[in-house]
């Protein structure tokens, strides 16, 4: 097993935090304003980028809940999120716990989301600590086909002012479509687990995400996302239900609200002229 102490983790990747959602308007590419033209590829590059980030912290986050919870109960506990064609590789050393989550050549979510290769977790063994440092790693991985390179750095609260477990995460990584298109990503994120923590059922998870991330594309925009108010992530909806994102793209800034709790993938995008339109998130969508 690759050992994650030896991995440069500088370069840190996750999720962080990465708050990339783009969007798409269903008949033109123009979403900033009428100067600010974007390419519809780089638009859902961004978007997907959100929901790889999204994806492998929740894994990481969930893999170590299901350690610390086992742990400090003194009992058996699994969480039902991962499936039985993963398979998680535990090594214990007298001051750290390193875990290898392997997907192997293609194992699918409960989410539907099909991934590939190892992601690496590493954490301080003693599980009573109130805080822990997780460090995140990936090797030959590929979501749905798009091969993502990166590693994260995430501090990992077990109950934050509110009672809830909080993740705080610094992440950075690139990314490679099946098309040849590279983006590249960093960013902070803070991920506070609101409901659903330690019931064993992936379904009933919900997240509040906070942050600000980069996005660069294969054409050299760059986009800076910032929320306004935070995003409702709930693991049973493929999309963020609600919160307030802002995007900037030079001197201009737009914002997207994705909307009052609903399943679906369309927001509220007010253009820097103060014109809104509502428009059609992209997440891997056919």
């Amino acid at each position: 097993m690759k050992s994650l102490k030896k991995m440069n983790l500088a370069g840190v990747m996750l999720m962080a935090t990465l708050l990339f959602i783009s969007c798409e308007k269903e008949e033109s590419p123009e979403v900033i304003n009428e100067e600010q033209t974007f390419e519809v590829a780089e638009l859902q590059a961004s978007d997907e980028s959100e929901l790889i980030s999204e994806e492998v912290l929740n894994i990481g986050e969930d893999v170590f809940a299901t350690h610390q919870i086992a742990a400090t109960a003194k009992g058996d506990y699994r969480s039902d999120y991962l499936p039985d064609c993963v398979t998680i590789t535990t090594v214990v050393t007298s001051t750290s716990v390193e875990k290898t989550i392997d997907f192997g050549e293609g194992c699918e979510l409960p989410n539907g989301n099909i991934l590939s290769g190892i992601i690496y977790l590493s954490f301080e063994k003693d599980m009573e600590l109130a805080t822990h440092t997780l460090a995140l790693a990936l090797e030959n991985f590929t979501f749905n086909a798009v091969a993502v390179e990166g590693s994260a750095s995430i501090v990992r609260m077990r109950s934050n002012e509110d009672g809830n477990p909080q993740a705080d995460a610094s992440a950075s990584y690139n990314a490679t479509w099946p098309d040849g298109s590279t983006a590249s990503f960093t960013g902070n994120r803070t991920r506070e687990w609101i409901e659903g923590y330690g019931s064993g059922f992936w379904g009933d998870n919900v997240f509040l995400i906070s942050g600000k991330g980069t996005f660069t594309g294969k054409m050299g925009n760059v986009f800076v996302k910032e929320t306004i108010s935070p995003l409702r992530r709930e693991l049973a909806c493929r999309f963020i239900v609600s919160g307030v994102l802002e995007i900037s793209r030079n001197e201009l800034t737009a914002s997207l609200d994705f909307g009052d709790g609903s399943c679906d993938a369309k927001g509220m995008l007010t253009y820097p002229n103060g014109e809104t339109e509502e428009i059609f998130l992209r997440r891997f969508l056919k």
